[in-house]
């Protein structure tokens, strides 16, 4: 749909900050002066995979004084707030704000309700949006979570069944308090491949059946909506594919896309999620499912959102209600009502700054700015996830992490090798692994 006006705002420029609310988890999100610059994609394949790939081709920042949201941007001024926001999860617009001599000048290509109201501050405003918008289109129930610890920063993609447990001793060992333990990612064999194991890793069957044993949740890391180019439901139904769209190139290969409006991937989709249940696993991070809703081929004529609702609606019937989902690159707005928690941030690293200079791939800086712009989801949608505490020697500017995980509402998660602590960080560690509930914070 081509941008039409929505409203035109007389004001101040130098009064002026603008919200801006990126696509997914890793899309950067946060207030802005007029003469500044936010983040954008320094990359296609970055677009794809942390933007919203259908409304920014190509790779080309706005001229500086716009700015862009997806299904929610605000405008601050005077002591006032104008919040702009998509009508509904399963519609979300574009919206662009355009910074003139005395005015802003707000577009969109798609519905949008909008509402001013005086603020002294302004984050105020966008949490008193979000529970509003929570009433009417309806969240997960409130929980709290235990802490937990995380394989994904400890071992990367080359994980294996004895490191993970070697962990759960040592936690033992040092008597820290963790509930749940997550296998991330690495354990598959190939992408999309999720019911058979890398020749080197184990079992996961053992490795849940373990955890459970030492008095823990067991948890796994699943793409979804990802299919690898080399793996063996791509060469065996090209049939279950969205067609003319990929999500991306990762793990050396392209990532191709399940469409889950097909029968039989419907049936796939549910059938892993049925077998992860009856291996023991009730924590599922559920990553890179941006995937699901890029818009494409698919065997019914439904746009992206739709089918990306349908396929999380897929995993949550197969797990039923009592098993934790657990968004990551997941669209934002289109996910309320489906997740129990939602990363919030882009992935964190043991660098504060991404090598590329685009803030949505991982890096503490891009993870801290995001997180801490989207404090106000937290127990209105979900419960937040701000990403893992890693404080093991070697990690720049730990001390900082830290503080920001201190800081940030939401899931506790540690993700070093235990053995690789020192004692500042095991005891930092130690102190910071605590619950959390999804209550609302103040703004």
């Amino acid at each position: 749909m081509p941008f039409e006006p929505v409203a035109e705002i007389s004001c101040d420029p130098r009064t002026v900050q603008i919200f801006e609310h990126g696509w997914q988890s890793w899309s950067p999100s946060g207030w802005y002066r007029p003469g500044e610059q936010p983040p954008r994609p320094t990359a296609p394949n970055h677009l794809v995979m942390a933007y919203r790939p259908e409304v920014n081709r190509p790779v080309e920042p706005l001229p500086l004084g716009w700015f862009q949201g997806e299904g929610l941007l605000a405008v601050a001024y005077d002591d006032q707030v104008a919040v702009f926001a998509a009508p509904t999860p399963d519609r979300v617009p574009t919206l662009r704000c355009e910074v003139r001599a005395g005015s802003v000048v707000i577009t969109a290509d798609g519905d949008v309700e909008h509402r001013t109201k005086a603020y002294r501050d302004p984050d105020q405003a966008l949490a008193d949006w979000a529970a509003e918008f929570a009433v009417r289109h309806g969240t997960v129930d409130p929980q709290v979570f235990g802490p937990g610890w995380c394989s994904w920063y400890a071992y990367w993609g080359k994980v294996t069944e004895r490191d993970v447990m070697t962990d759960v001793r040592a936690i033992d060992d040092h008597d820290l308090s963790v509930d749940l333990i997550l296998l991330d990612e690495g354990y598959q064999s190939e992408i999309g491949d999720w019911l058979t194991t890398r020749d080197d890793f184990g079992s996961t069957v053992r490795l849940a059946h373990d955890i459970r044993s030492s008095g823990r949740r067991a948890g796994i890391w699943v793409a979804p909506f990802l299919v690898g180019a080399k793996s063996e439901i791509a060469r065996r139904h090209p049939e279950w594919l969205v067609g003319g769209a990929t999500a991306g190139h990762n793990w050396k290969q392209q990532q191709l896309i399940l469409d889950v409006t097909h029968p039989g991937a419907a049936a796939h989709l549910t059938d892993v999620f049925t077998e992860l249940c009856r291996q023991g696993y009730d924590h599922f991070k559920l990553d890179f499912v941006y995937a699901g809703a890029i818009e494409g081929r698919r065997h019914d004529q439904v746009d992206g959102i739709e089918a990306y609702r349908l396929g999380m609606s897929l995993i949550r019937n197969a797990v039923g209600e009592n098993r934790i989902l657990h968004g990551c690159g997941a669209p934002i707005l289109p996910s309320i009502g489906l997740v129990d928690l939602m990363r919030v941030s882009p992935d964190t690293d043991p660098l504060v700054e991404p090598p590329s200079g685009d803030i949505s791939q991982p890096g503490q800086h891009g993870a801290r700015v995001t997180s801490q712009a989207r404090d106000f989801l937290h127990g209105r949608f979900w419960a937040n996830d701000p990403d893992c505490l890693i404080v093991r020697p070697g990690v720049q500017d730990r001390e900082a992490w830290a503080d920001h995980i201190e800081r940030s509402p939401g899931l506790r998660l540690a993700s070093d090798p235990i053995a690789a602590l020192d004692d500042w960080g095991l005891a930092r560690t130690r102190e910071l692994l605590i619950a959390s509930s999804s209550d609302p914070v103040d703004a």
